[in-house]
């Protein structure tokens, strides 16, 4: 499920022999990807990086503007892979010994779901800024809480969301942004990550134990779908229903979350007037993330485990198949193959970068909740049948 880079030709020339791809070709992507290649400055923003897990996959020793500080995590074995990882000699054992190292400015928590909002919650507190896996939040009172206290500390956070850095999702919000699509219509944005099998019931259980993914409900992990739609467009899904489907499976029938379904449809009413679907799905045939989003002039098409291929098309125009190599908005060194569609090396030099330069990042608190909120109530929604409900707002 990867799509056709041209790395022969820059993003500015980009396939200029049709209308439609002499304007992809000469887009100025500033605005889709806010982090430039080269910053103005010589700092380095000192991180620790907490969780040996997925926490390990992120590029932070390669981006100019950033050291390693420290490390953490509950397990030896973990904590000694961050220090290979990023050549780091210091170490914690826990989150809460890490955030009191004062050379710390800021720390990237890759902890589990349950913990994130009470580690963004300890970082902040402590004065350091942050950056967290997804989702941000779990309930309507910790999406609450994470921006009251983002708010009332007026530190950076950043939720590190792959959706929203895969290439096919800055092209579309460069092409929305540009008025390309005409009258936007239409999102479909999916995730699918089969866990009903062997490979899946190793997230599930370790050890003989649960996890903190055993019984997971889908729609409280939304984002991978969501920051299609509202990373692009920047509007926020206002109301929702969903429908899920579960059968008799041990692991639906108790678990910590209540959660009876594997499978999870929703479809969403926006504030722009139109319409998004999203399923996350854990029991199908199906694998990754993709998305497509149709306008009234232009739709674009990311391709999909069942062979669908990426396309841009318009009316009068042959489609665009191949999309262009975005690697010049990195940092040299940072123009390696990474996770999740080569989105990781994207988000880790946009926090760095939103640190260097005193802004924002790119997916703030606020863009983070409306990726994450949507999903809590989708589930809510399911457990009623389906039955349309409020997406209530957390923006400023």
């Amino acid at each position: 499920m990867t799509e056709q880079i041209d790395k022969n030709v820059s993003r500015r020339d980009f396939l200029s022999a049709t209308s439609v791809a002499a304007f992809i070709g000469s887009m100025n992507l500033a605005g889709a990807v806010p982090a430039k290649a080269r910053l103005d400055s010589d700092r380095k923003i000192r991180i620790g990086v907490v969780g040996g897990g997925f926490g390990a996959s992120f590029e932070w020793h390669l981006d100019p503007n950033c050291t390693v500080e420290a490390v953490s995590d509950l397990r030896a074995d973990r904590r000694n892979h961050l220090q290979q990882v990023y050549k780091c000699e210091k170490a914690y054992e826990s989150l809460e010994k890490l955030v009191l190292d004062p050379k710390i400015e800021a720390v990237a928590v890759f902890t589990g779901a349950p913990d994130h909002v009470r580690h963004c919650v300890e970082v902040m507190n402590h004065g350091k800024h942050c950056i967290c896996a997804v989702p941000a939040a779990m309930s309507l009172e910790e999406a609450a809480l994470l921006k009251e206290t983002k708010e009332r500390t007026g530190l950076k956070y950043m939720m590190a969301e792959t959706s929203y850095h895969r290439r096919p999702c800055i092209l579309a919000r460069q092409l929305y942004q540009d008025g390309m699509f005409g009258k936007f219509l239409y999102c479909e944005c999916e995730y699918y990550h089969y866990l009903a099998g062997k490979h899946g019931q190793a997230y599930w259980w370790q050890n003989g134990k649960p996890t903190w993914r055993h019984g997971y409900a889908p729609m409280l992990y939304p984002t991978h779908s969501t920051a299609f739609h509202v990373g692009v467009t920047r509007e926020r899904i206002t109301d929702i229903s969903c429908l899920g489907w579960g059968d008799d499976h041990p692991d639906l029938q108790e678990n910590q979350y209540d959660n009876p379904f594997w499978n999870m449809t929703a479809l969403g009413k926006c504030s722009g007037g139109n319409i998004c679907r999203c399923n996350v799905m854990y029991n199908v045939v199906a694998g990754g993330e993709r998305a497509q989003w149709l306008g009234e002039k232009l739709s674009l098409y990311m391709p999909g485990s069942g062979g669908q291929p990426f396309a841009v098309k318009a009316h009068g125009s042959p489609p665009v198949t191949a999309l262009p190599d975005y690697q010049d908005l990195l940092p040299e060194s940072m123009r390696v193959a990474s996770g999740h569609g080569g989105s990781h090396t994207f988000l880790t030099h946009e926090f760095v970068a939103a640190l260097v330069e005193d802004r924002e990042p790119a997916i703030d608190v606020y863009e983070s909740l409306a990726m994450t909120v949507p999903g809590i109530v989708a589930q809510e929604s399911a457990k009623k049948g389906g039955q349309q409900l409020k997406v209530p707002s957390f923006d400023k």
